[in-house]
């Protein structure tokens, strides 16, 4: 292979921060994925981090937007959700009660991606599930 060159495919999309935008980016990724078996997770995955960083951070305001990042290799997919920031505390995975009616998106994404990174930078926060095409794949770097 040229050193130039890759495998590995990459897409993004920016959405403003209206809550039918969380439609468009489920939409986007299941396109995108179009015949793997991963499409349908993926794009679970897209909608509750999507609603996230609606909820959570300034990409709920007027001007707010986030952005989606879609990455595709021969041994993963990964899935990232930068936000506009703005958020008090860091996203977790949280038990909830049962008849709570939000916090259980993260907890659901860990559930579903082989990993889940969560980084801050100055304008926002970015977070990451990947599905690895071969789950054995991903053992040991979690």
């Amino acid at each position: 292979m040229h050193e130039y060159t890759s495998r590995t495919r990459v897409w993004g999309l920016t959405c403003p921060g209206f809550p039918e935008e969380v439609s468009r980016a489920r939409r986007w990724t299941r396109d995108i994925l179009h015949g793997s078996p991963l499409a349908e997770d993926a794009e679970l995955i897209v909608s509750e981090l999507s609603a996230n960083a609606i909820l959570h951070t300034a990409s709920g305001l007027e001007s707010g937007r986030f952005h989606l990042a879609l990455a595709v290799s021969g041994r993963a997919i990964a899935l990232s959700v930068t936000d506009d920031g703005g958020a008090a505390t860091t996203p977790k995975a949280e038990d909830q009660a049962d008849d709570a009616e939000h916090g259980r998106g993260l907890s659901l994404v860990g559930v579903i991606a082989h990993r889940v990174v969560i980084h801050d930078s100055d304008g926002g926060r970015t977070v990451t599930a990947e599905l690895f095409t071969d789950a054995r794949r991903g053992e040991g770097l979690c």
